[in-house]
């Protein structure tokens, strides 16, 4: 004879539902939902029959059903233009090991270029699908801003200034001058700047633009002259762009004394041509990166560092703060740089300066 449906022994060989906890219990399942949930409307009596319930049908309160009785999904969208790239590799990293151990999940958006961008916006996979957004080193054009606002839910950045927005970053520009004048105070006015590839011009990020004013204001502020020799821009992304300007750079008839890389990778590819030409650095050249990837202390670079993950996580926990019952106002956060001062850089004479504190 088939067995009862409805006996003991059918409860177990399934998953229970909240159908069967409020059975058991006999309550509603919306009854069930607020017991579970900790709502002030149950009685103390109810909720503890609910609870027996759920133990002894061994209940698991379901993510995709507690979302739809409370709106949440539990689940945070990220959109990164790049994530094989340093910076936002670890922007992400630093992000979701908040939101993970808050409780949600993460949804990543890959880019990889300004047209998918575009296609990403007119589509927003995002809708119904998230609880808020955050967004790492993404400048938005209007439309793109107002499909986000749309949505009608938190949103914070990462690196790029949007108004009424929270955002978390560092000051480019700052960074940048740091560089300039540490080789300044180390007697270097044959100053030039490896800039980044420009095939990046789609997204136009804040932080390139930033760096390059950055370094022009501080060799102004030295009285010393900004043209089209002093900015090279790389004709590559990485470590290839870097070792590609440093090369023209030799071809050329006059060798500045010191380089600013853009970003450390331009500076790690930049060393490997000196490397290879034979020109010791910093005897003959000194280099100075932005940002401290992990490889800069490997082949010894002078860097000014930004803490990445630190950057991400502080943007995470400020999304959090907007989930909230008293969502902040919205801010901008700037997070310290430092200079770390390596092997790569000495004064112009004397092929070494003594090392800042």
């Amino acid at each position: 004879m088939p067995s009862n449906p409805t006996g003991p022994g059918s409860r177990r060989s399934r998953h229970a539902s909240i159908v069967d906890v409020a059975a058991l219990a006999g309550v509603s399942a919306a009854t069930v939902s607020r017991s579970l949930r900790g709502h002030s409307n149950v009685s103390p009596a109810t909720r503890q029959r609910v609870l027996e319930a759920a133990r002894e049908l061994s209940y698991v309160i379901s993510p995709q059903a507690s979302g739809l009785a409370s709106g949440r999904t539990g689940t945070i969208g990220i959109v990164v233009p790049f994530i094989t790239r340093w910076f936002f590799a670890n922007a992400v990293a630093g992000a979701s090991n908040v939101l993970r151990e808050a409780g949600y999940d993460v949804l990543l958006h890959h880019l990889g270029s300004a047209a998918a961008r575009d296609r990403f916006f007119e589509r927003m996979p995002l809708a119904r699908r998230v609880d808020a957004v955050l967004t790492v080193s993404l400048p938005l054009a209007e439309d793109h801003t107002l499909a986000l606002r749309a949505l009608d839910m938190p949103l914070v950045t990462v690196g790029a200034r949007m108004p009424g927005l929270t955002c978390v970053r560092i000051d480019d520009v700052a960074a940048a001058s740091s560089a300039v004048y540490h080789l300044l105070h180390q007697g270097h006015e044959k100053i030039v700047m490896i800039a980044g590839f420009d095939e990046d011009k789609g997204f136009g990020f804040a932080s390139s633009a930033d760096r390059r004013r950055g370094f022009a204001d501080a060799m102004v502020s030295a009285g010393l002259e900004v043209g089209e020799q002093t900015i090279m821009v790389a004709s590559a992304y990485g470590i290839e762009g870097g070792a590609q300007a440093m090369n023209e750079l030799l071809a050329g008839p006059r060798l500045p004394t010191a380089v600013v890389a853009e970003y450390d990778e331009l500076a790690i590819g930049a060393m490997r041509s000196l490397r290879r030409a034979g020109i010791p650095v910093p005897g003959r050249m000194s280099v100075v990166g932005i940002d401290d990837h992990e490889m800069a202390s490997v082949v010894d670079l002078t860097t000014v560092g930004q803490p990445v993950q630190e950057e991400g996580a502080t943007a995470a926990r400020l999304l959090l703060e907007t989930l909230g019952e008293r969502p902040p106002q919205p801010a901008d956060v700037v997070l310290p740089t430092r200079l770390v001062v390596r092997g790569s850089t000495g004064s112009p004479i004397s092929g070494r300066a003594p090392r800042l504190s």
